[in-house]
C-alpha cells in the first residue's frame, strides 16, 4: 500500500502495488499525489522501464488523476481501465471540466488528468485478466454501483480484493462509511456489487480510502446494510423533503466514523455533502422504481 497522501494528509487515498515480473499499481491517486507516488515506487526499486501496468478501479480523479504523469514517466505501462472509462483516460477534458463542478473550491486537492495515448490503454470489460507474470493473475470485477464503470480486482495469488470505492470510506481511525457522490450512484447496483464481492471469498479486502477492510465477510455485510439504511434514507425522503435529515437519521457520520481525526478528513473533503447529492441524483433517476420494488 502506498499512501498516496491526498491534499498533503495521511490516511486518505491508497494506491497498491501488486509486485512481481510485471508490476502493476492499482490507483495511482490524484494528480497533485504523483511525485509521491513516484517516490513510492523508487523506493520500491522499480525504474522508469519496470512498471508495466496502471490499473483503475474508476475514473474519479482521487483515483486515477495521476494517471497521465506516471504513463508519461513509466512508458513500458499499458493502462487498464473499464469501457467507459477509456475514452476519459485518453481524453480527459471533459472529465476534468464535469470533476471541476463537483468539487468546487476543493478542486486544488486533485488537479485534473493528462491525457494518455489511446494505444496505451487497455480497455477491460468484466473477468478481464491482467497478468503480472510468474502466474500471477489480476482479474477484473465488475462492481458498478459507486459510478457504473466501477471495477474491482482480484489478485488470485493472495484472494486479496482490491474494492476502490465499492465498500465505501474508511479514512484511518474511523468508521466504514458509503461513498456515494453524483453523478452516476446506483444502490441497487451497488448492494448486488457487494453480494459479488463477498461470494468471491475473498482473503482480504483492501480499500481505496484506506487500507485492510478488516474482517471481508463482516466488511462486506456492513456495506450492505448502510447501502440498506441510505435507500430507506432516499424513499422516506420524498415525503419529508429532508433527504440530508433522512440520511443523517439513519446513518449519523459523527457515530459511524467515530474517531476524531477521521472525521476532520471527511468535513476537509465534503465527502458527506457530496453523498447527499449523489443520493439526490439517484432518487430523480431510479427511485419511483425503487419505491415500487
Amino acid at each position: 500500500m502506498i499512501d498516496t497522501l491526498l491534499g498533503g494528509v495521511t490516511g486518505v487515498t491508497a494506491a497498491y502495488l501488486v509486485t512481481g515480473p510485471r508490476p502493476a499499481l492499482v490507483d495511482p491517486g490524484a494528480r497533485t499525489s504523483a511525485p509521491v507516488v513516484r517516490e513510492a515506487l523508487a523506493a520500491a526499486g522499480l525504474g522508469p522501464r519496470d512498471l508495466r501496468w496502471i490499473v483503475l478501479t474508476h475514473v474519479h480523479l482521487d483515483h486515477c488523476g495521476a494517471t497521465g504523469i506516471l504513463a508519461a514517466a513509466f512508458p513500458e505501462a499499458t493502462v487498464v481501465v473499464h469501457r467507459r472509462g477509456a475514452r476519459h483516460v485518453a481524453e480527459p477534458a471533459r472529465l476534468v471540466a464535469a470533476s471541476a463542478a463537483v468539487y468546487g473550491q476543493r478542486w486544488s486537492l486533485y488537479g485534473g488528468l493528462d491525457p494518455t495515448p489511446a494505444a496505451r490503454i487497455e480497455v477491460a470489460e468484466d473477468d478481464h485478466r491482467v497478468a503480472i507474470g510468474g502466474g500471477r493473475v489480476l482479474r477484473m470485477i465488475g462492481t458498478a454501483g459507486h459510478a457504473r464503470h466501477h471495477m474491482s480486482v482480484l489478485d488470485e495469488e493472495t484472494g486479496t480484493v482490491i474494492a476502490g470505492d465499492a465498500l465505501g470510506v474508511r479514512m484511518e481511525g474511523g468508521g466504514l462509511y458509503p461513498a456515494l457522490p453524483p453523478s452516476e450512484i446506483d444502490l441497487d447496483a451497488g448492494d448486488a456489487s457487494l453480494a459479488r464481492i463477498g461470494s468471491l471469498g475473498p482473503a482480504r479486502i483492501v480499500i481505496s480510502h484506506f487500507g485492510d477492510a478488516g474482517d471481508p465477510a463482516a466488511a462486506v455485510d456492513a456495506a450492505r446494510g448502510q447501502l440498506v439504511a441510505v435507500r430507506e434514507a432516499a424513499l422516506a425522503s420524498r415525503a419529508s423533503g429532508d433527504l440530508e435529515g433522512e440520511i443523517a437519521r439513519r446513518l449519523p457520520l459523527e457515530r459511524v466514523v467515530g474517531d476524531a481525526a477521521a472525521l476532520a478528513r471527511w468535513r476537509r473533503l465534503g465527502w458527506a455533502g457530496a453523498n447527499v447529492a449523489g443520493v439526490a441524483g439517484w432518487l430523480a433517476s431510479e427511485g419511483d422504481a425503487a419505491a415500487r420494488q
